[in-house]
């Protein structure tokens, strides 16, 4: 499963290319892949989040490179894939601004001055369908959810590639009933992030939002039941009552027992964060901090780019390469169908 090379080397998948599986909210095509005729079913899914490109140049890198297989190739006999590069074609349109696939890290300047995300209760993660009839669900998420019943059984893994504006390194998310089965996996990811000479991101979020910490870098994925009960505490109901299942519920729905994995990989490194786990944690709350005086300096002024991305430098901030964050995200992934292997 060691392909990471191959993948990297591989040019995107056309966007035009694929199966279409319905439309945006403002029109625009999504789609899907499936490759493979294993009984091992993965599904793949990049997007969900407006301003996170990583985990789709990876899936359309992955997409093209199945798509030159020889039959006989293990990736195409063992399993059978069904791949959603983008899930969220209208936010990867409003983001555009701040980058380029051919990028090799992002600049901060550029993404503090343009980067855009859906409100909480809009996100594309927590908006698949309650039901089979849930008009209600953005047309994206009824669209991807179809195409997942035409499966003819359970999934065995599922992956969420998503990331993070800023963290201390890459940080892993793991399904809860998954949780002490999966020692390999961890294994495989600390050793992998080590050798890549990254930290891994450490936060103690005590059960809020279904993460539950597991060890440094890994907690539980968030669950869209714990979402709406912490948007109720906070008394805000009406937030709370727009979740809806996320994709890892919503692949989970389908039965059997799959491992659902969420990626997340920041696009700017913050040295220091996690060192005191909170919360709140005392770095994390200056880092952010110091973000939203460069956003407010680049609001005022444009042409104060330079001043901001010399004094993040000067802080310690870098960019994150995006070759490296595929690499982590791939490795999570295989290390996933390492672990379904052997239980």
């Amino acid at each position: 499963m060691d392909r990471i090379g191959a993948i990297l080397d591989t040019a995107p998948a056309a966007h035009a290319s694929g199966d279409l599986l319905g439309y945006s909210r403002e029109g625009r095509p999504v789609r899907g892949f499936r490759f493979g005729s294993g009984a091992t079913r993965i599904s793949l899914i990049g997007g969900c989040h407006a301003d996170e490109p990583v985990g789709p140049l990876l899936l359309r890198k992955f997409s093209a490179l199945l798509g030159t297989l020889a039959p006989g190739d293990v990736l195409l006999t063992d399993y059978s894939w069904w791949v959603v590069p983008h899930v969220n074609p209208d936010g990867e349109h409003r983001n555009r601004s701040w980058y380029d696939d051919d990028d090799a890290t992002y600049d901060l300047a550029r993404y503090l001055m343009h980067v855009t995300r859906e409100l909480p209760g809009d996100d594309i993660e927590f908006g698949f369908p309650r039901a089979d009839g849930d008009r209600g669900a953005r047309p994206e998420n009824r669209a991807v959810a179809a195409w997942w019943r035409e499966t003819a059984g359970p999934f065995s893994l599922h992956a969420t590639l998503h990331g993070m504006g800023f963290a201390a390194g890459p940080w892993f998310l793991i399904e809860e009933t998954w949780a002490d089965r999966c020692g390999r996996l961890m294994e495989r990811c600390v050793a992998q992030t080590a050798t890549m000479g990254y930290t891994l991101h450490d936060v103690e979020r005590r059960g809020e939002k279904g993460f539950v910490r597991l060890a440094r870098g890994f907690t539980t994925r968030p669950d869209s039941r714990a979402m709406r009960a912490h948007f109720h505490a906070l008394g805000d109901d009406t937030t709370a009552e727009l979740f809806r299942p996320s994709s890892m519920e919503t692949i989970r729905a389908h039965g059997g027992d799959p491992l659902t994995l969420v990626s997340e990989m920041p696009l700017f490194l913050t040295p220091g964060v996690g060192e005191a786990l909170g919360p709140p944690d005392p770095v994390a709350v200056r880092w952010q901090q110091d973000a939203e005086r460069w956003r407010a300096w680049l609001a005022e002024d444009p042409g104060r780019a330079d001043a901001v991305r010399a004094e993040a430098a000067g802080a310690g901030l870098r960019a994150m390469p995006v070759r490296d964050q595929m690499t982590l995200q791939w490795t999570f992934i295989a290390a996933g169908l390492e672990q379904i292997r052997h239980g």
